[in-house]
């Protein structure tokens, strides 16, 4: 069984509440299709599961069969210092097939950011060091494909459909009140 070794910190772009009963961090490619049919299936659990559930997304581009995956990690994290990760998370994953720089920035005005400044970071590349840092961190957590999850801290090795990851949800959050 696999473990996360880095365990979620104030570094991670996470969706719900860090104290909720289970953590379920994403290691993704925003331009992998497998990762696309995995946030149709995320989405649908978070809503179902609300305050239980909260999400974590740690980049892991592919860059080899995924050439545009790097810069749209960079573009999340380009959002996410103008506080909006989860909007630009979004709009990458539903638009998976248009992750063209130019695609980018019509996205940052989209989402009303300041748009000079999100092109100079891609330009500069200001936040691969932090996509590079979230690819080390799943390599040594035994990553090596996307999308991969961890269920508070332990590698899922199951499908990745909507009952597979509610059970070990569901598992954990029952291993986690039983501690309580």
């Amino acid at each position: 069984m696999s473990r996360l070794t880095v365990p979620v910190g104030k570094n991670d772009h996470v969706r719900g509440s860090r104290d909720a009963p289970v953590m379920l961090v994403e290691y993704g490619d925003f331009e992998c299709p497998h990762c696309g049919q995995a946030y149709i299936v995320v989405k649908a659990l978070e809503r179902e599961l609300g305050d239980v559930l909260a999400v974590v997304f740690r980049h892991f581009p592919l860059a080899t069969v995924h050439p545009h995956a790097e810069l749209a990690a960079e573009a999340a994290e380009a959002a996410a210092a103008q506080g909006k990760f989860w909007e630009m998370h979004d709009i990458m994953f539903e638009r998976q097939e248009a992750l063209e720089p130019e695609d980018l920035v019509a996205y940052a005005a989209e989402l009303e950011l300041d748009v000079e400044r999100f092109a100079a970071d891609l330009d500069e590349h200001r936040y691969a060091p932090k996509v590079r840092a979230d690819f080390i961190s799943g390599v040594r957590s035994g990553v090596n494909g996307t999308p991969t999850f961890f269920v508070n801290g332990i590698r899922h090795d199951g499908p990745y459909d909507a009952a597979s990851l509610l059970a070990s949800i569901e598992y954990a959050a029952g291993e986690k009140t039983a501690r309580t």
